[in-house]
């Protein structure tokens, strides 16, 4: 299950068919990051240059010119080293590169200085996001120097933005996308199912982010897509809460806010669960409001409808719930319009979703929200958060935080959801929680 060379080949001609005649555009690779000292992050590809490329290499550059007889993708990468290579692993090099990746051709990084400057004479418009790879930013302005092109000077290219054309291809997935997608969200269904079973008073936070994590990598995801958010009792009302360090109390709910990164494409899921395995009547309440609500955003994800209208869905039925239990007072119109809800309901419904976690692609179109199309993908989640020390609220509701949160791929016959395997019914969650083996579905 991989994007094909074929696939790569064509996001390259798609890009290169949108550029101005006589245009150059520059994708540079993600630079290593020290963690300490001598020490390294773990390399994680750029977005862009990977959906390019799926060239996953430090210290390389895409370059497409449009209208090169000779080629017009070339690539810049590490050429081989065997004294390297035995400390640090096997790198592909220029010839090996091209051939995988199916570019027109690839050179070594150091010829950079000698090669890219002369592709850049006579060029009218260079594509290029400005201001992300400082060094580069400098060295390119070093090459128009060099051949007389200087930015601002008679005859010098144009540097344009790449990223709201390259971004626009990378919001519409294809079949091949959709499956690791679907794929990401099965391995981090199998994460959410592992901490429910697991799950008990005396616990804590980080007990289950392991268990999230374990599940990750036996099935071959080796990454978080994102710092993994376990939230029990009062720290599931801070959004991006990470410590995952409190003890898990019964009689309290913990919220759960991960997922996997997949061959580079990202899962976000959401669920919220009673740490003893049983709902409360409060808790049950309000969370039968947010999935109410999760339901009724997830039948506005129809080709014509605009960004707008899932969230717009969701905070109706929110506010018509935080109404019937007596939390808020007055209209539903009344309460929309003023925005009263926000009190308990303070995020948007969702987000574009893909090779990020927050996906690139525009929400809105000349200040218009953009119509929702086949092969969009985004985030549902939808939320109540009532603070421990909420005033006009009754004592039972206090302290409650709730998140619900799928991931949906826009197809022909209407929205898919991906991540459908992570129990979500108070039913099927208590009913998960009871059973006494943990879960074993298969890993691969």
């Amino acid at each position: 299950m991989n994007i094909t060379k074929s696939e790569y080949a064509r996001r390259r001609q798609r890009l290169l068919e949108g550029l101005p005649a006589n245009s150059l555009a520059i994708v540079p690779a993600a630079r290593e990051q020290l963690r300490s000292r001598d020490t390294f992050f773990p390399f994680r590809q750029d977005s862009d240059f990977f959906y390019l490329t799926g060239f996953n290499e430090p210290e390389s550059l895409l370059v497409l010119i449009q209208g090169r007889e000779q080629g017009q993708a070339l690539l810049f990468c590490r050429e081989r080293d065997e004294e390297k290579e035995m400390w640090d692993g096997p790198r592909l090099g220029p010839e090996r590169a091209a051939e995988q990746c199916g570019l027109c051709d690839a050179f070594p990084i150091g010829d950079l200085d000698d090669i890219l400057p002369g592709l850049l004479e006579g060029r009218d418009l260079i594509h290029y996001t400005m201001g992300r790879f400082p060094q580069l930013d400098r060295r390119l302005q070093g090459y128009l120097q060099t051949i007389g092109c200087a930015p601002g000077t008679r005859g010098a290219p144009e540097m344009v933005s790449l990223d709201p054309l390259l971004h626009d291809l990378r919001l519409f997935k294809s079949a091949a996308e959709i499956r690791l997608m679907t794929r990401a969200a099965e391995i981090s269904a199998l994460g959410h199912r592992r901490a429910m079973q697991q799950c008990r008073p005396g616990l804590y936070e980080y007990h289950l982010e392991a268990e999230l994590l374990h599940a990750f990598t036996a099935a071959g995801a080796r990454e978080p897509a994102y710092p993994s958010i376990v939230g029990s009792g009062r720290n599931a009302l801070v959004m991006h809460y990470c410590a995952n360090s409190a003890p898990l109390k019964s009689g309290e709910l913990v919220l759960i806010d991960a997922g996997c990164e997949y061959r580079g494409y990202a899962a976000d899921i959401t669920r919220t669960f009673p740490v003893n395995g049983r709902f409360s009547g409060p808790q049950k309440a309000v969370y039968e409001i947010v999935l109410a609500s999760q339901q009724a955003a997830i039948e506005q994800i129809v080709a014509g409808n605009h960004w707008d209208r899932p969230h717009l869905a969701s905070v109706e039925v929110i506010a018509q719930g935080l109404k019937d239990l007596g939390l808020l007072k007055g209209t539903l119109d009344g309460l929309i319009e003023s925005g009263a809800y926000r009190r308990f309901y303070m995020h948007r419904v969702g987000h574009w979703l893909g090779m990020d976690v927050h996906d690139v692609g525009d929400y809105k179109v000349y200040g218009q929200w953009r119509q929702l199309e086949v092969g969009m993908t985004m985030t549902v989640e939808p939320g109540i958060y009532i603070a421990s020390d909420e005033s006009g609220v009754p004592e039972k509701f206090r302290g409650i935080g709730i998140r619900i949160e799928d991931d949906v791929a826009l197809q022909k016959d209407g929205p898919l959801v991906m991540s459908v395997d992570a129990p979500k019914t108070v039913a099927d969650i208590e009913y998960l929680m009871a059973s006494g083996d943990l879960v074993q579905e298969a890993l691969l």
